[in-house]
């Protein structure tokens, strides 16, 4: 009896793009800083095989979205009335954001727009007064970098290195705060909605300072902001250098986090092989373990900000 079923002929122009996905190289990638003039063809292909992105997906999925807002809001549910309340009259192009990074599952877009209110409801502190000149200066001192180019993925890298950070002259909520403002920033790409974001975190300076002065609820802070509160794509979290004692400090974050989350963490301490294989020491600055040149954290500032001055 011959088998039923139903399956769609792939084209070659499909076949080639997804090639080209395996063989990407930082050169294959747009540039992080700035809107997205044109999407490259294998990060279209990405998109449609990652998030199940299609032009007719997406104006269906925006219009069930905007439907689910209103319907969620007359019941009566808080949170939904603020959703549809900050959200209500803005463009699709944002709402877009949202379905990136739930593959499209509208429901699930819609309970990330209520963490994104939530967060910002219950952490007012990171968001008064959050414009761009409030956290100049802590971008500029390197909390965190912003690398200039994606990696061979297609995502933005943000790196903090701790050892010179004096949590006395910058606090814990303004090194959060200045990520609140990038991640807004670069989300405003396409490609970056699509591709996301990865953070390498150099804890060779980590002192026992630090670990006894951040605090717990600091720490949930920062994952909150982590999971299911921006409509961004946090693909991996990469932790070199970390003394003995940095254990007892992941331990107080670790049931803040959710298993997506945590299988995303990769902690290497001083064995590199397998960071290695993830990036090119080309592309890495030497803090970083890499030999490219030190990032200019002030240039970092221009491109984000230029002269802009805009509360979020």
């Amino acid at each position: 009896m011959a088998a039923t079923g139903s399956f769609r002929m792939v084209s070659e122009e499909e076949q080639a793009m997804r090639s080209k996905l395996e063989h990407l190289t930082v050169k294959d990638h747009g540039p992080v800083f700035g809107p997205c003039q044109k999407l490259p063809g294998h990060t279209v292909q990405k998109a449609k095989d990652e998030l199940t992105e299609t032009e007719e997906r997406r104006a269906s999925a925006l219009k069930e979205l905007r439907t689910v807002m209103a319907e969620r809001a007359a019941q009566g549910d808080d949170l939904a009335k603020l959703v549809l309340e900050h959200f209500g009259e803005e463009p699709d192009s944002l709402m877009l954001r949202f379905l990136r990074a739930r593959k499209f599952e509208v429901v699930r877009a819609h309970e990330l727009m209520k963490g994104y209110v939530r967060f910002r409801k219950e952490y007012p502190e990171l968001f008064e007064n959050l414009t761009p000149e409030a956290v100049r200066s802590t971008i500029e001192a390197g909390y965190p970098v912003v690398l200039p180019s994606r990696d061979k993925y297609g995502r933005v890298v943000l790196l903090f290195n701790i050892e010179n950070w004096d949590l006395e002259e910058i606090t814990f909520d303004e090194i959060l705060r200045a990520y609140c403002v990038i991640l807004e920033k670069l989300l405003e790409n396409e490609e970056t909605q699509i591709n996301g974001f990865v953070l390498i975190e150099n804890f060779k300076g980590f002192t026992v300072q630090h670990a006894s002065g951040i605090k717990p609820a600091e720490l949930k802070k920062m994952v909150d902001m982590l999971q299911d509160s921006f409509p961004a794509r946090f693909k991996a979290v990469h932790v070199t250098h970390q003394p003995w004692y940095f254990t007892t400090t992941y331990n107080v974050v670790k049931p803040f986090m959710k298993s997506k989350l945590l299988e995303r963490v990769f902690v290497h301490g001083e064995e590199l092989s397998n960071y290695f294989e993830e990036f090119d020491p080309d592309f890495l600055p030497a803090d970083f373990d890499g030999d490219a040149s030190a990032a200019d954290c002030r240039a970092v500032a221009a491109k984000l900000f230029g002269s802009e001055d805009t509360a979020l």
